[in-house]
């Protein structure tokens, strides 16, 4: 048996992570992100949510994806503070999460001023 892809796990608990936070399930969330107890699981969830964030901060009109780009930055920040510390870990992919939700929110907003 082939032990499964973990970028493709990471993308998919990152893409459940996002679900989730959209529906407004905090507890689901928490539920999620503490069954990832090992660092380099979470960091492939990371990876997976920072895909989503970069090709969503693409779509957005040029000043806000330069600030969509420096909060990326500031999350990176985070990740490199909390290395090897799961909570930490799970604080910064949360924070990730919410900051697709704030991206999706500013190109529907965006959308509706050019519309």
């Amino acid at each position: 048996m082939t032990a499964p892809d973990p970028q493709a796990a990471g993308r998919e608990t990152a893409d459940e992570l996002v679900r989730r936070l959209s529906a407004g399930d905090g507890a689901g969330v928490d539920e999620l992100l503490a069954g990832i107890p090992e660092v380099r699981d979470l960091v492939f969830v990371g990876a997976g949510l920072t895909a989503i964030a970069r090709a969503d901060g693409r779509r957005l009109p040029p000043a806000q994806r330069a600030q969509a780009s420096t909060r990326q930055l500031d999350l990176g920040q985070l990740r490199d503070a909390s290395r090897g510390d799961p909570e930490g870990l799970r604080t910064w992919l949360r924070r990730s999460a919410e900051e697709i939700l704030f991206l999706r929110a500013l190109r529907e907003a965006a959308a509706r001023v050019a519309g």
